[in-house]
């Protein structure tokens, strides 16, 4: 509390005043020397517009205040740390306990636990790096980081776009957008082996749009023939599909 009001330039008579309190009383409530009232704490929230199992849980002088109140919920999406330059670092999900994030995306202490990098070329927005899993996205494989920037609204979503969607059914899933409805939104894969499908606007915890991708596994000369052959098959395909809807349309 004294760190949010330090930031904020108020002195404690402003904000006991604010909250119809006492100076003394306010000031015990800093000092630790007394915990407030359900009414008071509630108060002192929306006062700070700081979520209160923020104030609870976290050391928040790690974080800007600034990108704090700008946040939908006070998300715990922030960066945490900072390399030596002062770049951001992008948390990493990891292979083996990437079904343990839905748990733990929202959990301080889990997120200060993971490993971080630093990309320097990414700004403007807070990034994670999450794991690609199967073979739905090609040429994403097993071995693969996709790192994300997080969307703060469905609006925000553009079609044909790739995400990493967080949700409670399929924990991390990186699809591709295709449209809203009043109850969801459909996403598909790359491979056209699997069908498209709606997520339940409910079912959504986190959305995560493509920024890069880490390829921790090499690519073998064969592989790469075979899926020139596979594009190569896949856009025959769509040109005859458009002379044939062409043809319908001039019958």
């Amino acid at each position: 509390m004294r760190y949010l009001r330090g930031k904020l330039n108020l002195s404690q008579q402003k904000v006991a005043d604010d909250l119809l309190i006492t100076r003394g009383r306010y000031g015990k409530y800093e000092d630790d020397a007394a915990s407030p009232p359900n009414e008071i704490l509630i108060k002192i929230s929306k006062y700070y517009n700081v979520s209160i199992d923020l104030l609870l849980t976290i050391n928040l002088s790690k974080y800007s205040i600034d990108e704090i109140m700008e946040l939908p919920d006070n998300r715990i999406v922030l960066p945490i740390r900072v390399d030596h330059n002062g770049n951001d670092q992008i948390e990493i999900i990891p292979h083996k306990a990437s079904m343990g994030y839905l748990n733990g995306y929202g959990d301080p202490e889990y997120i200060e636990g993971l490993d971080t990098i630093s990309l320097p070329f990414l700004k403007g927005g807070k990034f994670r790096a999450f794991p690609a899993d199967g073979d739905s996205m090609p040429p994403y494989k097993n071995g693969t980081y996709i790192v994300g920037k997080y969307v703060e609204n469905l609006s925000d979503l553009k079609t044909d776009r790739t995400y990493v969607f967080i949700t409670t059914n399929d924990g991390i899933s990186y699809k591709r957008f295709q449209f809203h409805e009043a109850d969801g939104i459909w996403v598909k894969a790359d491979n056209s082996f699997y069908e498209p499908y709606k997520i339940p606007l409910p079912d959504i915890k986190e959305i995560w749009e493509f920024a890069c991708s880490i390829n921790t596994i090499e690519y073998g000369a064969d592989e790469f023939a075979e899926r020139n052959i596979q594009n190569f098959i896949t856009e025959i395909k769509t040109d005859i599909r458009q002379i044939k809807e062409k043809m319908g349309e001039k019958k």
